[in-house]
């Protein structure tokens, strides 16, 4: 099967979408962008081709006699246990490594007992593991560095103690260890960590017994399909850092129009709120641009304005929306310098207004900068579509909601859950442009 990929490189993250040769995605894959941009492109197609494969389980499955209602249970066990596999050998491969990194002055006549501390570390991390990935964990992130650092630190703090040992030792262990391990792509190969996650369910989930003979061959079947890499785009704030040809590269604008027509053929209007930037644009019945607007010279506005933000108020970036929308009132924010918007917060907490009605204030600041960039583009037209990882936060997409509204009247406001992938849509429909039926 010829495949197209899109890469989007976000200064947050990074996107991959798979595509066939019918413009249909197959895959997504994200992770954290990194300094090293090829490592970052890597590791989100090496999850595109994850998804990919996920995809053409479905369809294999969907055959099956009497599957019915459990296949998205099904998939979702063998998702999970897929990624327990992964997150294991990850593990081993984060041991190893810390295991070699205990040498030098600052570890002379420790070796032995940071050795042999870490070693009960990452037992206690692997004994972990599975309750991690069941059916009810809940996890902040999916990126391994998050679950095994998070995890990691409060461990390691324990066993230090009874060991007698640093804790900054073996954060200093850890921290050297961790940006090799995230570098390299997961050990093995995918169709046996698929096969040994298929195992794992037909053993552990008596809902399936009665199907274990047939979704073997299917699962077997899928896996056995060729994937084969055929034109790749990259897009995004670091394209230009990546080892591609000029052909290989299109611009964030063209791409985040093109995914937008592609997702919503009738759009007009587009904005990106991204993490770096804020980008308007209008789009022709074809999605080919037409004009476009983006923010100047600093990030106010835009997605690390928010991460600047929730580090002020010590809380996580996903916190910020649910804390707008209880607001009682909407406090008037009137710097638009990230740095003036930070000392702004801290006057007005001191001042004794609540944090959710700060928050509002913030998010409806955000908005109006947006607002004046689409105005300058060229205002909102029917069909009307908001795009990046801003479009995620309830509290934003409210005050676009209200001030679109109030300014261009009861246009149709498209926002889709994958949206973050547009850039990378974009640009995986370029790539199966490029080559000819």
């Amino acid at each position: 099967m010829r495949c197209f990929i899109g890469i989007d490189l976000g200064s947050t993250t990074t996107k991959a979408i798979l595509m066939d040769e019918q413009f249909e995605v197959l895959g997504r894959g994200i992770t954290n962008s990194r300094s090293n941009y090829d490592t970052a492109t890597r590791a989100a197609k090496y999850e595109a081709f994850i998804d990919t494969r996920f995809t053409l389980f479905r369809r294999a499955l969907s055959a099956v006699p009497d599957i019915g209602d459990k296949l998205d249970l099904f998939l979702g066990d063998l998702e999970r246990n897929f990624r327990l596999e992964q997150f294991v050998d990850q593990l081993a491969d984060l041991e190893r490594t810390c295991l070699e990194n205990v040498k030098g002055e600052r570890f002379k006549g420790k070796e032995r007992a940071v050795g042999e501390a870490l070693v009960a570390v990452f037992a206690q991390l692997r004994e972990e593991a599975p309750a991690l990935f069941a059916r009810d964990a809940k996890r902040k992130s999916d990126f391994f560095r998050d679950i095994a650092g998070s995890r990691f630190m409060a461990v390691a703090q324990e066993i230090a103690k009874r060991s007698s040992l640093s804790y900054d030792l073996m954060l200093n262990v850890y921290d050297k260890a961790i940006i090799d391990v995230e570098n390299r792509p997961p050990s093995g190969e995918m169709a046996d960590k698929c096969l040994k996650a298929l195992n794992r369910v037909m053993s552990a989930a008596p809902e399936f017994a009665g199907l274990a003979g047939r979704v073997a061959g299917p699962v077997r079947e899928a896996l056995d399909v060729p994937l084969e890499e055929t034109y790749l785009v990259g897009t995004g704030y670091g394209r230009v850092t990546l080892p591609f040809s000029k052909e290989h590269i299109r611009s964030e604008i063209l791409c985040h129009g093109l995914g937008a027509h592609i997702m919503y053929p009738q759009t007009r209007s587009v904005l990106d709120i991204g993490g770096q930037d804020t980008k308007a644009i209008q789009v022709d019945p074809a999605g080919i641009v037409e004009n476009f607007q983006m923010n100047d010279r600093c990030a106010a506005g835009c997605g690390r304005y928010l991460g600047y933000i929730a580090d002020e108020m010590n809380m996580g970036l996903h916190e910020l929306g649910p804390m707008a929308m209880k607001a009682t009132r909407t406090v008037r924010i009137n710097s638009t310098c990230t740095v003036f918007a930070g000392a702004e917060l801290r006057d007005r907490l001191a001042l004794g207004e609540k944090r959710e009605d700060i928050m509002a204030g913030l998010h409806r600041s955000i908005i109006l900068r947006a607002m004046s960039i689409i105005a300058r583009s060229g205002g909102v037209r029917d069909q009307f579509t908001f795009t990046g990882g801003v479009a995620k936060n309830e509290a934003a997409v409210k005050e676009l909601r209200q001030l679109i509204r109030e300014n261009y009247g009861d246009v149709v406001i498209n926002i889709n859950p994958d949206s973050i992938y547009t850039g990378a849509l974009g640009a995986a429909a370029f790539a199966r442009r490029a080559v000819a039926n």
